[in-house]
């Protein structure tokens, strides 16, 4: 009979290709002095030689872009369309694309009306012809998409503003970069859909994806700035109007093609499973290297389209997914929207950091993956947690034995704070640990709370760095908790329940083999102890 394999045998065993690389990057475009009204007065008076700063102008600009694109469309016979209002983007791209397949050109120019934030501007008051500029202003301007296929990046576009201060996005993905560089090169590869299924030379398309970074990036940007019509021209941008990028979001990316797609898909689901009882469900604390301040910033959801599931780990604005893509690849990703959220600003400078950080991030949330189907202890490791022991000093420590409730809500919240980066403070834990119990502090109190924590650390299970307030939990102490932790939601609680269902509960096998076993046990009792009436 076949055995499901576990995490450590399916990715240390039957992965034929590893790959981490920048997936999906949405980028924003912006000068930095046209982000407030003082700036634009300057660009306009300054720079340009108006000598008034008039609402006037701004609108000549963007006439001037409109009729540009529309010029530089019909020179180059580029397809020019307005998109539907509920009409995907996506998809008429996709249709352009293969009905128009240029190489490092426009593929087409699509116009969108969206949201934007513009300028507004007034009149002083007992000035003649002298306007301020304020950016508060909602409006719905002409988005112009341009849709490309770059000779470096492949599928990708640019979509500017025609209001000031004239922003723009841009859309790339680093796996279309690794798979133009890999043709460039001359190494073959089998493309998986937004991936690599397989490569001849893994070790050289790692290196590539290492080495993707903000000078890539920028060269793309400026290559097309000069090609492209824009509302700021380049004697705009050589006076230092140039545009400077920002990370609007980030995906990072660990695909591990596996070579038994059918247990890989069995495993999978096993994963989710298991990572759902980690303290609270909906609350699961996982990985990141940033002091947990707010409870909620924490949760997990597992989605489903169709027949394919998805784990979803969110920290703040930070999204960790975990699926099976195409039946063939576990993919581990990680997306940044707002850098702040680890301690950076969004400028594109960052990247490098960010690439590293969700690097680490994955790999951290498969070794969780690995403890937690690998978290079997000997008979006697066991029995040194559950009855009292003598430390090597001659210190006496009681068991921590199973079932009791303060015991199994200490294990429980362990489970919960052994992955965190920075360890955890008595504090945190007994806030937790009363929560579980269902009483409040004063019940749980800090004397019974540094008792928990002396057994637990004269059990190995914690440990305190010297000169530090924190803790952190062991190896041991990990495997422990989460033991116990998944004995008491998959094994007993669901027993218990069973065993006392009332009478108008469902009937189940095991309900039914217990209420067989009671009824024989009576049996047997009465026929050995016969009980006598009396006249």
């Amino acid at each position: 009979m076949s055995t499901l394999p576990n995490v450590r045998d399916l990715l240390e065993g039957h992965v034929t290709l590893e790959l981490e690389s920048i997936d999906r990057l949405y980028l924003n475009g912006y000068v930095p002095q046209l982000q407030h009204g003082p700036g634009l007065v300057g660009f306009l008076c300054q720079h340009r030689g108006q000598p008034i700063a008039s609402p006037a102008l701004l609108g000549q600009i963007t006439g001037k872009f409109v009729a540009e694109v529309k010029s530089f469309a019909t020179q180059q016979a580029i397809p020019l369309f307005h998109f539907e209002g509920k009409e995907s983007k996506d998809l008429r791209a996709h249709q352009m694309r293969r009905e128009r397949p240029v190489r490092d050109a426009v593929v087409f120019i699509g116009i969108a009306q969206e949201k934007a934030h513009a300028f507004s501007a007034h009149r002083l008051p007992g000035k003649r012809a002298v306007f301020e500029f304020a950016r508060n202003k909602s409006v719905l301007p002409n988005y112009y998409y341009f849709y490309l296929d770059d000779a470096d990046w492949g599928e990708c576009f640019i979509k500017v503003c025609s209001y000031a201060p004239w922003g723009l996005k841009v859309y790339l993905n680093g796996h279309e970069w690794l798979k133009r560089q890999s043709t460039k090169e001359g190494m073959g590869f089998e493309s998986l859909d937004n991936g690599f299924l397989s490569c001849q030379n893994p070790q050289r398309l790692q290196a590539l994806a290492d080495a993707l970074g903000p000078e890539q990036i920028e060269a793309f940007l400026k290559k097309w700035l000069d090609r492209l019509p824009m509302p700021l021209c380049a004697q705009d941008r050589r006076a230092g109007y140039d545009y400077r990028l920002s990370i609007w979001q980030m995906e990072f990316s660990l695909t591990q093609i596996v070579d038994r797609p059918k247990a890989g898909r069995q495993f999978f689901e096993e994963v989710i499973r298991d990572n759902l009882d980690l303290g609270r469900p909906d609350r699961i604390q996982l990985i990141f290297p940033r002091k947990i301040i707010t409870p909620g910033s924490f949760r997990t959801r597992v989605l489903r389209e169709g027949v394919h599931p998805s784990l979803h780990i969110s920290y703040k604005r930070f999204d960790l997914k975990q699926y099976f893509k195409e039946g063939r690849g576990l993919r581990t990703e990680g997306t940044f929207h707002d850098p702040g959220d680890f301690g950076v600003n969004k400028g594109i400078e960052n990247m490098p950091y960010l690439k590293t950080l969700g690097r680490q991030i994955n790999r951290r949330l498969l070794e969780v993956e690995r403890v937690s189907q690998n978290c079997g202890l000997s008979a006697e490791s066991i029995q040194r947690v559950v009855q009292p022991t003598v430390t090597q000093d001659g210190q006496r420590v009681p068991g921590l034995k199973f079932g009791d409730p303060r015991v199994m809500a200490l294990m429980l919240s362990l489970s919960a704070f052994g992955c965190l980066i920075d360890g955890f403070r008595s504090r945190e834990l007994r806030q937790r640990v009363a929560a579980l119990m269902g009483v409040g502090l004063e019940q749980y109190n800090a004397s019974q709370m540094t008792y928990d924590l002396r057994r637990l650390q004269r059990k190995g299970i914690i440990c305190r760095v010297s000169g530090s307030q924190r803790c952190y939990l062991t190896p041991y102490g990990w495997k422990l908790a989460r033991l116990y932790a998944r004995l008491e939601a998959r094994v007993f609680r669901p027993a218990l329940t069973v065993m006392n269902a009332p009478p108008i509960a469902p009937s189940g096998p095991l309900h039914n083999a217990l209420q067989f076993i009671d009824t024989e046990l009576d049996r047997l009792l009465t026929q050995a102890f016969p009980i006598h009436k009396t006249a």
